[in-house]
């Protein structure tokens, strides 16, 4: 396990685009008293999720590498039902195809890490990796469950039952960094998750 400045700096990056995220749309539904889905939720959320994927090979931790893999495709979705993909800039679309693919050649080529690490983790009790695993499934799960409920509707939003998993997924996720002594899950799953609550109460005053 590498406790480098420099693989921590991109975990956190990667956390500061997902708590920007959040922050905005947290604001943008504080102003209309109803839960809002600004189209840069899922610019960040994609550019955060190739960041933290990295982070989580750089940890030896699949844990975090399989929730960032599973939600990327509801991310590119998301913005195509609000017909923003086609008017996002050049940059941004090399960013977010080219460097996944880039990164997926350099782990089949070149990558030392195998399966066996990652599931034996480094000096990692079996439960512990089992506990990241289940708490990356279910906040991963909220996304599914909101692509799910986007493409019923052909609307890009976050309902209620969005930000119920992902309190229960955060709350997982943060007992699990707090056990591994990852400061870049306790700072942004004890954050999110008071941003989740909020958002609750912004659904039940609103009576959505």
């Amino acid at each position: 396990m590498s406790s480098s400045w420099f693989v921590y700096a991109i975990g956190f990056l990667a956390q500061l685009l997902f708590s920007a995220r959040l922050i905005m749309q947290w604001i943008k539904s504080e102003k209309t008293n109803k839960i809002e889905t600004p189209t840069l939720f899922w610019k960040l959320s994609l550019q955060g999720a190739v960041l933290l994927f990295i982070y989580g090979y750089l940890r030896d931790d699949m844990a975090i590498m399989l929730g960032q893999f599973l939600v990327y495709g509801g991310y590119f979705r998301n913005l195509q039902l609000q017909g923003e993909w086609g008017r996002s800039g050049i940059m941004f679309k090399i960013y977010v195809i080219t460097l996944p693919i880039l990164i997926a050649l350099y782990l089949f080529f070149f990558g030392e890490l195998n399966w066996s690490d990652l599931i034996k983790g480094d000096n990692i009790s079996t439960w512990l990796i089992v506990l990241g695993i289940v708490g990356q499934l279910v906040y991963t799960a909220r996304f599914i469950y909101q692509w799910i409920h986007a493409e019923r509707n052909q609307e890009s939003d976050l309902p209620k039952k969005f930000w119920i998993i992902s309190l229960v997924g955060s709350s997982l996720i943060l007992t699990y960094g707090i056990f591994r002594n990852d400061p870049v899950l306790i700072a942004a799953h004890f954050f999110g998750g008071i941003v989740y609550i909020r958002n609750l109460f912004i659904i039940r005053n609103s009576g959505e």
